[in-house]
């Protein structure tokens, strides 16, 4: 079988310019038309009385690619405080900008006068945010944690996962109950709020039947304020990044949703906006780690291994480690050249450079803590290795600096093919600017 001559969206040469405009590798490559090509999936998503997609930005925050979302109308989802100042540094309007987070800043009052829309996520928040504006009206929206959830590699609906947001293993939401017995109806009607806004998100593992069901039951929420305007079902779309893997329908999750939607209008007389917030959806597959394969090992024996030692690592792609999560992986020549590609290959694990055991990039399957081979064009050091399906969690929630390492560049593929460098490379100096040298004191 010939070893393919392009990954997801780069070909060798491809590979090659994006590693020269970034000065070197490892770097992320993402691709502008597989971005748009999302965005406009996500923009058909079938509703009833209009939609508002919103970009999870933690899934990969750089401004070039809030801006691109921006520009096709689609608006953010933060979850801090300090998201909602960097989306709005790169120039998103703080009104199209919605907190829903763990941890409430000290200086959401301030964020909610700019326009910035807050979805409180616990009695205490709430309790906050109605303290701070006690008797304005002050619109705001309630996070719900409906019981159920859905993530990763856990089939439970109601067991932690890594990846799972709702159900009684979770600490995302308000735990529905607290909306049923009057908890929740009793802090808002203590500080006159006014709830715009009911807004519940289960997880990454988006099981259609789930999903549905839990928007069925987030309407009954929309029941209990007649201000309710907009229901927001998150996002968690699952993406499949390997063959054979699934990927969310968006048209056929959605349209038993919309018609939810329009069976409460004739019973409430009230027509919700929806609301959605792809994260994954939008990013995964428009991404990719660029490395360089910088060492090869064997070891002999009943479990020996031929290992493919990268220039990145966890520090880079943490999914492997944390999750067990499965990579697609290419490998080009290191002149960049399709001719040079050849016929063979090989069964290798694929590792990190960090000096810690678990920088594994081909674990078994949901179990980091377990390797695996993968049939692969053969290597010589210092060819390329693509990472594809790095588009989501990897550049914004990398374990970047362990060991010292920088934070890796960041490059846009344009439509025309040309590679635009979006983040320079972290300098060394950059990693340690902050210390605070006490040497002269004591010691």
């Amino acid at each position: 079988m010939a070893n393919p001559e392009k990954s997801v969206f780069l070909t060798a040469e491809a590979a090659k310019e994006c590693i020269d405009v970034a000065g070197g590798s490892p770097l992320y490559a993402y691709s502008l038309d597989r971005l748009g090509q999302a965005a406009d999936e996500c923009l058909a998503f079938p509703n009833a009385f209009g939609l508002t997609v919103r970009y999870a930005m933690k899934a990969c925050p750089n401004s070039a690619i809030l801006q691109f979302f921006n520009s096709k109308g689609i608006h953010i989802d933060a979850s801090s405080g300090y998201e909602v100042k960097r989306a709005m540094s790169a120039g998103i309007p703080a009104e199209n900008i919605s907190l829903s987070t763990q941890e409430l800043p000290n200086d959401f009052a301030d964020l909610v006068k700019q326009g910035v829309k807050v979805n409180a996520c616990s009695v205490s928040q709430l309790e906050r945010f109605g303290q701070a504006f006690e008797g304005t009206g002050q619109k705001v929206g309630i996070r719900v944690n409906p019981g159920v959830g859905s993530g990763g590699f856990s089939a439970s609906t109601t067991a932690f996962s890594k990846t799972n947001v709702g159900g009684p293993s979770s600490s995302f939401g308000i735990w529905h109950e607290l909306l049923d017995d009057g908890t929740v109806p009793a802090v808002v009607e203590k500080y006159g709020l006014v709830v715009e806004r009911i807004h519940t998100h289960i997880g990454s593992g988006s099981d259609p039947e789930i999903w549905q069901g839990v928007a069925v039951k987030s309407l009954s929420f929309c029941k209990l304020w007649p201000t309710v305007e907009a229901l927001n079902l998150g996002g968690g779309y699952k993406v499949g990044r390997n063959e054979g893997e699934p990927t969310t329908d968006l048209q056929e999750i959605g349209v038993p949703v919309t018609d939810s939607f329009k069976q409460f209008a004739e019973e409430q007389g009230r027509q919700l906006r929806l609301e959605i917030e792809p994260g994954t959806y939008l990013v995964a597959m428009a991404g990719a780690v660029v490395s360089t394969i910088q060492d090869k090992v064997v070891t002999t024996g009943e479990s020996g291994h031929t290992f493919l030692k990268l220039d990145a690592g966890m520090t880079d792609v943490l999914r492997p480690s944390l999750y067990g999560a499965i990579h697609p992986m290419t490998i080009f020549p290191g002149s960049g050249e399709t001719g040079d590609i050849g016929d063979e290959s090989e069964e290798a694990v694929v590792v990190g450079h960090c000096c810690e055991s678990g920088d594994l990039m081909t674990p078994k399957p949901g179990e980091p803590e377990d390797l695996a081979e993968r049939s692969l064009r053969k290597a010589e050091i210092g060819d390329i290795l693509i990472m594809d399906g790095s588009g989501a969690y990897c550049s914004g929630m990398s374990t970047k600096n362990y060991n010292s390492f920088p934070e890796a560049p960041e490059v846009l593929v344009d439509g025309d093919g040309k590679v635009h460098l979006i983040r320079k490379r972290q300098s060394l100096e950059q990693i340690y600017q902050n210390e605070v040298d006490i040497s002269g004191s004591l010691f």
